[in-house]
């Protein structure tokens, strides 16, 4: 299991807190340090089940720059949605758990976070 959290964030923080009070085994990713390229959006957002623009933060300033509000929401857009993302990694909704089972989940609440834990290997399978 991965985090890719903001260390300044509070729902990031939270999300780490349920996941150690739990007893969870997870890697955390400072996605702000370490941006994923777009290979790895594109394989998370698979993951999540989800397109860019459903994982993009439009109300930050590098969004408002970008314009990112008035771009299109179309497969034919994808591929600038994701290249946007992996160019400023602060768009990135977060935090986002990538679970055992090949699932991910943008963990914002704490029921989300939970069902990423529920989706866990057992002890004995890791």
């Amino acid at each position: 299991m991965e985090i890719w959290v903001n260390p300044a964030c509070s729902k990031c923080r939270s999300a780490v807190h349920l996941l150690d009070e739990e007893g969870a085994e997870y890697t955390v990713r400072r996605y702000l340090d370490d941006p994923p390229s777009t290979d790895e959006l594109r394989a998370v957002l698979d993951r999540l089940g989800l397109e860019p623009w459903d994982i993009a933060r439009t109300q930050e300033a590098e969004a408002e720059e970008l314009g990112l509000r008035a771009w299109p929401r179309e497969p034919a857009e994808r591929e600038r949605w994701i290249g946007a993302l992996a160019a400023h990694p602060r768009l990135i909704q977060r935090p986002i758990i990538t679970a055992d089972d090949g699932t991910a989940s943008v963990a914002r609440t704490e029921d989300a976070v939970r069902d990423a834990l529920a989706r866990r290997s057992s002890p004995s399978g890791s």
